[in-house]
């Protein structure tokens, strides 16, 4: 691959991830943070709501 091949695909990788970005951005709901869960839960008592370890 030689250097100018190699730039456009870093352009163009850098073009669609910013441009997914601000679609994304554009398109999702903001988030509420008082209804997010806190960052460190640990001893907390929340019970876990998904994933693997919700089943144990």
């Amino acid at each position: 691959m030689d250097m100018t091949s190699r730039t456009s695909a870093v352009v163009l990788l850098w073009a669609v991830l910013i441009a997914f970005f601000a679609w994304d951005w554009t398109h999702s709901s903001p988030v509420n943070h008082r209804k997010e869960p806190a960052i460190l839960a640990i001893g907390s008592g929340q019970a876990p709501s998904g994933g693997h370890c919700s089943a144990f």
